[in-house]
Parts: C-alpha cells; sequence; structure tokens
C-alpha cells in the first residue's frame, strides 16, 4: 500500500463540472479502462452528480465512480466506470465509493446494483464480489453486450453483473461514509 507523507484522509464528494478534466485524466492513468471523451467526463460531473463519487487525497482526485439510477427502475443504481488512481490503491477506496453512493438520499430506494465487466477484469470482478459479500447480496450474471452482436469483433464480452437483494443496516438514516483515514487498510 503506497504510504501518504502528509498523513491525509481520502475524503469522498459529488462532482461538480470543474473536476470534469481531472476526471478524465484520472481515467487516462488509471488503464486498462475504456476511455471516454473529456466532454462526456465533463457531462457526468455535471449531469449526473447525485449519482457519481469523487475520492480525494488532499487536493488530488484519486477515485472516481460514474454511475446513474435508469429512469425507468428507480431501485438499480447502474455504475459505469470506477477508476482509482496509483496514490489511492490498496486502501478499499473502491468499495468506499460505491458504500458513498448507496448511502445518498438519490439511491434511498435502490435495492440492486448493475454493472457490465469483461471476463479478463480480475480487479472489477474482485470489487463487486467482496462489495456483494459485505452487502449480505447475490450476485449473479450473463453475457450482456456481445463480442460480435454489439462490439463488431472490436471488444471483448461485456457481462451484466447484477448485486441484489442489497441489505444496509438502517436505510431510513444511513451514515455516510466521508473519509479514510491512512492506517485504514480495508
Amino acid at each position: 500500500m503506497p504510504d501518504d507523507p502528509a498523513g491525509l484522509p481520502i475524503t469522498f464528494r459529488p462532482p461538480t463540472s470543474e473536476d470534469g478534466a481531472d476526471v478524465w485524466d484520472l481515467v487516462q492513468k488509471s488503464g486498462p479502462l475504456d476511455e471516454n471523451s473529456i466532454y462526456c467526463n465533463l457531462v457526468q460531473c455535471d449531469q449526473f452528480a447525485n449519482t457519481c463519487v469523487i475520492a480525494e487525497l488532499g487536493d488530488m482526485i484519486v477515485g472516481w465512480i460514474s454511475a446513474f439510477i435508469p429512469p425507468d427502475d428507480p431501485e438499480t443504481l447502474f455504475v459505469w466506470q470506477v477508476a482509482v488512481g496509483e496514490a489511492a490503491r490498496g486502501r478499499g477506496v473502491a468499495k468506499k465509493m460505491l458504500e458513498e453512493l448507496l448511502n445518498r438520499p438519490v439511491c434511498a430506494e435502490v435495492t440492486q446494483l448493475k454493472t457490465t465487466i469483461t471476463a479478463d477484469n480480475k480487479a472489477s470482478w474482485a470489487l463487486f464480489d467482496s462489495f456483494a459479500d459485505n452487502m449480505d447480496a447475490e450476485l449473479d450474471h450473463e453475457p450482456h453486450y456481445k463480442k460480435d452482436a454489439h462490439f463488431g469483433g472490436n471488444h471483448a464480452t461485456e457481462y451484466m453483473v447484477t448485486i441484489s437483494g442489497i441489505s444496509r443496516a438502517d436505510k431510513e438514516n444511513p451514515a455516510p461514509s466521508k473519509e479514510i483515514g491512512t492506517d485504514n487498510a480495508d
């Protein structure tokens, strides 16, 4: 685990439109991730801030999750992308960002989380398996966006991962996680 010489905690917050370029830069450096345009990240930060989260170490963005609640399915949070920078790896930041999102009032009705993952993305499988275990929820998956049918053979099949039956200790008054101290290794 990288040490933080300043001893600063990692904090979490919704993005603002001014974060778009920094988020784009983090995604570029955090590969291998699908890269969106800087405009896409700007729109995510501006128009979907209530379902996206930024992790910061001091004034440096070290984590990002973009997500949304589909208009026709208010019980689902769809996670589009997760990125954690080198300075924050090994500190449980991705899982804490997911928890932060689910504890927001906008997610009060959410009972399941969905995302897509390629078969070879071991880090994402580990994250979402661990998250499902922590939420005492069930994880299922099936091919969704198929290599040939959807990507013209240019991208591996994306499996739709569904974590259902998410339980929270206190859905009425969730206590959001706001920071991770440097001694927190989970």
